[in-house]
């Protein structure tokens, strides 16, 4: 089986890890000091605060933020369930905006036409690591005063106009799970230029404390550990190389797919650099299987599909029971039923891709 995901693992991370276990210090630490600096080099910003995952640096930028009861957070309801669940937690309101079907991305139009009194924040997902579009979403919450956070869970490196992703948004988040671009295990990262939100986002991961037992904020234990950290300072050496192979990778599978019937291979944003988190297919109304059969087709033939994502967020059933409406959002709903990805990562091989290709030519048929 050619997996849709593959975490990469050797003797250095091992070695990492051995390093921290031997010298005691295992919770917050060095390690995570610098993992910090040197994941904030990498991505040219100024702050860099690791978390213990993704999901609670969204919490933490949304709560530097003050994002609170009252006020409502614009959001795209085509993506991982974290990206709008984060401002409920803060006793807000998700307001979701359809999406771009081009890239998959929030559309900066329907931000705009969502945008009221109550408005305090909007959250771009740069979503399968390809950026939304940053120039246009800077100039929206110029114009209208709100906060903009960029949810780039998936984006490690991505670039948009020639310039880092982390550093349009007032506040940028990342993830560290296994399957993403780069691992720490478990953790995430908060990053920002702005130093008043690196230090309210400090104290709000380590339980408000200023300094030792002196806590002058409400805060949590969101911390990450020296272990991870170990893991995510290996990583991030390697992280560069794995993107271009990525980015290899999905170039040769366009290639190769886009002479097949009623597939849509995809789309790049000409001012962007798209990391390939996901290489993401839509598969069309004239293909000769349905997204469903092609998924098992191909799985049934030893390669691993995703389907990322089929539920857009606001027809979850914890949505739903908030009274959203089911039929907003229609770009957003009809990409669900038809997107498929397809393995991308740094182990897929030419051999690999040549092999995927064939089972898809084989049942599929070529231009």
């Amino acid at each position: 089986m050619i997996p849709i995901a593959k975490p990469i693992l050797g003797n250095e991370e091992i070695s990492a890890v051995t390093d921290v276990l031997k010298s005691g210090m295992i919770a917050q630490g060095k390690e995570v000091e610098l993992f910090e600096r040197e994941f904030c080099e990498y991505h040219n910003v100024k702050y860099g605060l690791a978390v213990s995952n993704g999901t609670t640096a969204l919490d933490v930028a949304l709560k530097s933020l003050k994002v609170s009861s009252g006020d409502e957070v614009i959001t795209t309801p085509f993506t991982f369930i974290a990206s709008s669940n984060c401002i409920l937690y803060q006793g807000a309101k998700t307001v979701f905006a359809d999406i771009d079907e081009k890239t998959f991305n929030i559309d900066p139009n329907e931000v705009l036409e969502n945008i009221n009194s109550k408005t305090k924040a909007i959250i771009a997902v740069h979503l399968y690591g390809q950026p939304a579009d940053m120039k246009a979403l800077r100039e929206i919450a110029d114009d209208h005063k709100l906060f903009l956070i960029e949810d780039a869970a998936q984006a490690h490196g991505a670039e948009f106009e020639g310039k880092k992703i982390g550093n349009f948004g007032d506040i940028t988040t990342f993830s560290f799970y296994p399957t993403k671009n780069m691992t720490s295990s478990e953790g995430g990262m908060v990053v920002t230029n702005n130093p008043e939100i690196a230090k309210i986002s400090d104290l709000i991961r380590n339980h408000g404390q200023a300094e030792k037992y002196l806590h002058t904020a409400l805060g949590y234990n969101f911390r990450m550990t020296n272990i991870s950290a170990a893991i995510g300072r290996v990583q991030l050496k390697k992280v560069e190389e794995w993107t271009e192979k990525r980015i290899k990778n999905a170039k040769e599978l366009s290639k190769r797919l886009s002479k097949i019937d009623g597939l849509s291979i995809p789309y790049l944003d000409k001012r962007v650099r798209h990391v390939f988190h996901q290489y993401v297919l839509r598969v069309e109304a004239d293909f000769s299987l349905s997204r469903d059969e092609f998924s098992r087709y191909l799985n049934e033939n030893g390669v691993g599909t995703g389907i990322h994502y089929p539920i857009p967020v606001h027809n979850q059933p914890v949505y739903q029971n908030l009274g959203y409406d089911k039929d907003e959002c229609p770009n957003s709903i009809d990409a669900a039923k038809k997107v498929l990805s397809l393995p991308v990562h740094p182990s897929v091989s030419l051999d690999d891709i040549e092999y995927i290709t064939q089972k898809i030519e084989n049942r599929g048929g070529v231009n």
